[in-house]
């Protein structure tokens, strides 16, 4: 291959995440609605029906399919869906930072105005219930965060006489942050208070 090639591959190509394409991707919107007390946080409380994390808290969110015309777009389709408005209820779409889970998801979260909260409609088949929660909680109150460590265990035939110190090699340890915010008694953890504290951190 000659220079010439290699410079037209390298001016076509757009720089992504490396390895993104063996990602899944999911968009999650975190909805804000106004109650007489000021702004709240809406939740969503998993189906017990669900094979995935039944009964757990989060926001509305999926899997961004092709049909989607981009991540914006699947978080307020996912909304829509699960909670049964309409696309016009849902206004102000900002996105946040996307997060690169360690398990191979790229999640990109976006916040979210939902008006006439008290059409609501949760889709049973995936949500349990709804609650909110005054964001003046999450304001007054930090998180509480918690280290789950990862153990480096190469496979058994790893080629240990290919590095530089063999079985003795120096890996880095990895430590995930996990969040937990505790309102009454509602846990919010995991990558939902991730969102949460991010967003709080920019609007602070």
């Amino acid at each position: 291959m000659n220079l010439g090639k290699i410079h037209d591959k390298l001016r076509s190509h757009a720089p992504a995440i490396l390895g993104s394409e063996r990602f899944s991707k999911f968009a999650v919107m975190l909805p804000l609605i106004e109650k007489e007390d000021g702004l709240h946080v809406l939740f969503e409380v998993r189906s017990k029906e669900l094979r995935r994390q039944p009964g757990e808290i989060c926001f509305p969110g999926g899997r961004i399919d092709e049909d989607d015309k981009g991540e914006k777009s699947a978080a307020i389709r996912e909304t829509v869906e699960e909670l049964g408005l309409k696309e016009e209820n849902i206004t102000e779409v900002y996105p946040l930072d996307f997060m690169i889970s360690p398990f191979g998801m790229i999640i990109y979260p976006y916040v979210g105005l939902i008006s006439n909260p008290e059409t609501i409609n949760p889709n049973p088949k995936e949500v349990g219930e709804v609650f909110s929660v005054p964001l003046c909680f999450f304001l007054e109150n930090e998180p509480k965060v918690y280290h789950i460590h990862f153990k480096v265990e190469p496979e058994e035939n790893f080629p240990f006489d290919l590095i530089v110190g063999g079985e003795n090699y120096n890996w880095q340890s990895k430590a995930l942050d996990e969040y937990f915010y505790i309102y009454n008694e509602n846990v919010i953890w995991g990558l939902t208070a991730k969102i949460l504290a991010h967003f709080i951190d920019i609007i602070k």
